[in-house]
């Protein structure tokens, strides 16, 4: 099963971090990943720029709205995530809850939908198999 680990911090949380040295937030999230890899477990993770550098597209008008970051007021800021390959839901969470974050931060777990979660005669269905297969070689 695949889940993903949804990083999300407050503000508070995100002003806090930075009282912490650099390397040492490194050094920890390193060694969080590091564990992680030699588990097995981690498919993938990527960390986001900061909200200012993002946009928000808005579909609740007949022509899509861009507007640039930030988002006005926020409460949580997805910040990164992680892609787990795991047995179990409980093993998702044994990892989650071993992510060195503070207060103010939370990660949100979901379960990856896959393509085996759907109908294999429909041909979107078939066709994303194609396109998964495809990306798969272009990385390769």
């Amino acid at each position: 099963m695949k889940f993903m680990l949804i990083m999300r911090s407050t503000d508070e949380a995100i002003e806090a971090s930075k009282e912490k040295p650099f390397e040492q937030i490194m050094e920890e999230m390193g060694r969080y990943n590091e564990e992680m890899m030699k588990a097995g477990v981690l498919i993938g993770g990527e960390g986001l720029t900061e909200p200012e550098e993002g946009f928000v597209v808005d579909f609740a008008a007949d022509q899509p709205l861009v507007t640039d970051g930030p988002y006005g007021e926020t409460t949580e800021m997805f910040g990164g995530f992680w892609m787990l390959e795991v047995a179990s839901r409980e093993e998702a969470a044994e990892w989650a809850k071993r992510a060195p974050l503070g207060p103010g931060s939370k990660l949100e777990v979901r379960r990856v939908v896959e393509s085996k979660d759907f109908p294999q005669d429909n041909e979107w269905i078939q066709k994303e198999e194609g396109w998964r297969e495809e990306i798969a070689a272009r990385q390769s």
